[in-house]
């Protein structure tokens, strides 16, 4: 009875340590975003209407993709729809991936951020901060 009551707990706990498929589908399906955007960009489109075009790009629905992003599940169907659309192989969504570390373009804006903070004085850096948390809101 012991020895079965231990490996009950040992399985519940190496459920518990598994990476949750959910997390690891939503946080990849947006690093392809973020890696399509910024194609996007750097080929001069405008920042608006990218995500209604990763969202034709999949072939689901603009409201699907919003969702997708904040709280629906990536069924196993889905996630091999978003991976032919994006060029990955079979199950690259249930993978955990390194995360690519900085783009070039989020580089460019923290350099240029940071020259703006460091070339302000007090009522300089505060409006700055005012700046980004009416644009965050």
């Amino acid at each position: 009875m012991r020895q079965s009551a231990a490996l009950a707990s040992s399985s519940a706990c190496n459920t518990l340590t598994e990476p949750n498929l959910t997390l690891t589908r939503r946080h990849n399906a947006l690093q392809l975003f973020q890696q399509f955007a910024e194609a996007r960009m750097r080929a001069g489109e405008p920042p608006k209407g990218l995500e209604q075009a990763f969202a034709q790009a999949l072939q689901v629905s603009p409201s699907m993709w919003s969702q997708i992003k904040s709280s629906r599940p990536i069924g196993d169907k889905l996630a091999r729809q978003i991976e032919a659309a994006c060029g990955q192989a079979n199950g690259w969504l249930d993978e955990a991936h390194e995360s690519p570390g900085l783009s070039p373009t989020e580089e460019q804006f923290l350099e240029l951020a940071l020259k703006a903070w460091r070339g302000s004085n007090a009522a300089g850096r505060k409006q700055l901060k005012l700046l980004l948390k009416q644009t965050l809101a």
